[in-house]
């Protein structure tokens, strides 16, 4: 009698064993195994972590096994089941491996192909099409698109993390890591102490130095040290938080009436400020973005206030790039101030700087043009892709949180009296005008990082030799584009064999009609035609959710020092 040996592989988070009762059930291309309850007596199975394996009896052998069906049973009362993968040894010794990666709940049955990729075109019994429709459609009704606010990309329609499929939730100990490192923030700042300093004014400098005196980190020391002087408020616009913002000035704008004898003080190298700029030595950041955002007031006598600057930069013969002009509004005629107006006048047009750029980086450079971006590609991911597909298993581990971290700060961090509210200038709504307001600007070409810093005039490294984002940056977007390409090689041979993959373009659309919602400004393709296309789409979803996302994200702590006003502990 063929026997089949079925290993099988329980997680090790947490909870993630059973005692619910599991039954397997072979598939062949001849025929199907008898449904087997698989049991070890006086052993116990499915314990987390455990690799268990069992032997399967039929009376002719299966064929080719295409499916694994397994199910779980109560015992006694309902109790989860985390399975990371089943093999199967068949009769004549070969191995097939099926990847699961999911709960199985309640009574629930799961259908598994094996882990090889395979492309519509590649599935020829009905059995296994027949799969892999069944998989998008119950996909499709419990990812669903929703509307959080107006003009934003869409987000998964889930109110609450546990609102989510269980699949996409956050395990028990990453929930227990969060509460965690909160804390541990909180005690390695030794803010607790301090904590009423954030609910009232300062009256130093030195208050603010005192909430960091536990700070031993090398790089936080060293900008806590120096983030008054403007070498330090430069170089943060290249290598800080938020360094997408800075631009090649080619003609100054309207909004900002800067006159050569202004900053002649400033600049080194005997031309007038207009032959500097044709030179390609001066720069600008504007936050006009801001501008007539409705600031915060978290009760009736604590108002909040926004700037929405400008920010003259000059690149000087030692490379450094520092501050020459600073307009805190965009109406022209406001003060432009300078490095030689008073000590205190200019440090605090620089803190409003750094305060605006705060808001910018949380709210658009953080927020939408990483996470919630990253959460439509995912939706969009989950609906039309089946887990077979090379794309789904080229994407799944850059988006595979990012559901739920999203859920966790509409449901925390972002909402109506979250954390926003009651800490930043542009909470009370603010932040979502903002949002809404960048959203018009947002083009699927600006998520492209090359595109990105061409349209800046920032990408020639002899221009601006220490832009390390730039050059780092460069390197990972090759290397992830490499890499893509030679994916989308090995499965497309040809630019047809793209455009004949219906799944692939529903992706596509999906993203673009639904996503973002078919906005005419975002320029989002609503197809792929050829590989280069594909090429280019996966490596902005996997550069987005993983480099651009580290990059503007994990300097926070040390960023943030130096000089806003603002600390914070990062939530997403």
């Amino acid at each position: 009698m063929p026997s089949y040996t079925v290993t099988i592989a329980t997680g090790n988070q947490w909870f993630a064993g059973t005692d619910d009762y599991i039954y397997i059930t072979l598939v062949g291309t001849e025929q199907c195994s008898e449904r087997t309850l698989l049991d070890k007596p006086l052993y116990n199975d499915f314990e987390r972590g455990a690799v268990d394996s069992y032997n399967v009896r039929v009376e002719e052998e299966l064929g080719e096994i295409v499916l694994v069906k397994i199910q779980k049973r109560k015992y006694w009362m309902q109790d989860d089941w985390y399975c990371k993968y089943i093999t199967v040894k068949t009769p004549s010794g070969d191995y097939i491996e099926f990847p699961c990666f999911r709960w199985l709940v309640d009574d629930k049955e799961v259908v598994l192909r094996d882990g090889r990729a395979h492309l519509p075109e590649d599935d020829k019994t009905g059995l296994v099409k027949q799969h892999r429709q069944k998989e998008l459609d119950t996909r499709r009704k419990t990812y669903r698109w929703k509307e959080w606010q107006p003009g934003f990309p869409m987000s998964i329609d889930a109110n609450r993390h546990k609102d989510l499929p269980r699949d996409i939730q956050f395990d028990s100990e990453k929930g227990v890591d969060f509460v965690l490192n909160y804390s541990k923030a909180i005690e390695n700042l030794f803010v607790n102490q301090f904590m009423h300093m954030f609910q009232s004014s300062w009256s130093d400098f030195a208050d603010f130095e005192k909430i960091f005196v536990k700070i031993k980190n090398t790089i936080s020391e060293y900008v806590m040290q120096h983030w008054k002087e403007d070498f330090m408020f430069g170089y943060q616009f290249l290598n800080g938080c938020n360094p997408v913002v800075i631009q090649k000035c080619t003609k100054l704008p309207d909004t900002f009436p800067v006159t050569h004898e202004m900053v002649a003080v400033s600049l080194e190298r005997e031309l007038t400020l207009e032959q500097e700029i044709e030179a390609g030595n001066v720069y600008i950041v504007d936050y006009k973005m801001i501008e007539g955002i409705t600031a915060n007031c978290t009760d009736p006598c604590t108002l909040q206030y926004l700037a929405a600057p400008i920010c003259l930069l000059y690149k000087n013969t030692h490379n450094k790039i520092l501050p020459i002009a600073i307009q805190l509004g965009q109406t022209p005629g406001l003060p432009i101030f300078l490095p030689t107006d008073g000590q205190y006048d200019w440090l605090l047009a620089k803190i409003w700087v750094r305060s605006a750029d705060f808001q910018h980086h949380q709210t658009i450079t953080h927020l939408l043009r990483t996470h919630l971006i990253t959460e439509m590609f995912a939706i969009a991911m989950y609906r039309q892709l089946p887990a077979v597909h090379p794309a789904y298993k080229l994407l799944i581990p850059h988006v595979r949180f990012t559901i739920a971290i999203n859920t966790k700060a509409r449901e925390q961090l972002i909402c109506e009296c979250g954390i926003f509210d009651k800490a930043n200038a542009t909470g009370g709504g603010g932040h979502v005008q903002l949002v809404q307001k960048a959203m018009k600007s947002l083009t699927f070409r600006s998520l492209c990082f090359p595109d990105m810093i061409k349209s800046r005039g920032v990408d020639s490294k002899e221009d601006l030799p220490t832009y390390f984002y730039r050059d780092d940056g460069y390197k990972v977007w090759e290397a992830t584009k490499s890499f893509v390409s030679d994916v989308v090689c090995v499965y497309y041979t040809s630019d047809e064999k793209v455009q004949g993959d219906e799944e692939i373009q529903a992706f596509v659309k999906d993203v673009c009609s639904f996503g973002m919602q078919d906005f005419d400004h975002c320029e989002f393709p609503k197809s792929v035609k050829s590989r280069e296309e594909l090429i280019e789409y996966l490596t902005v979803i996997v550069f987005t959710a993983s480099a651009q996302h580290a990059a503007v994200n994990f300097g926070q702590v040390s960023e943030r020092m130096s000089g806003n006003g603002h600390s914070k502990t990062h939530l997403m």
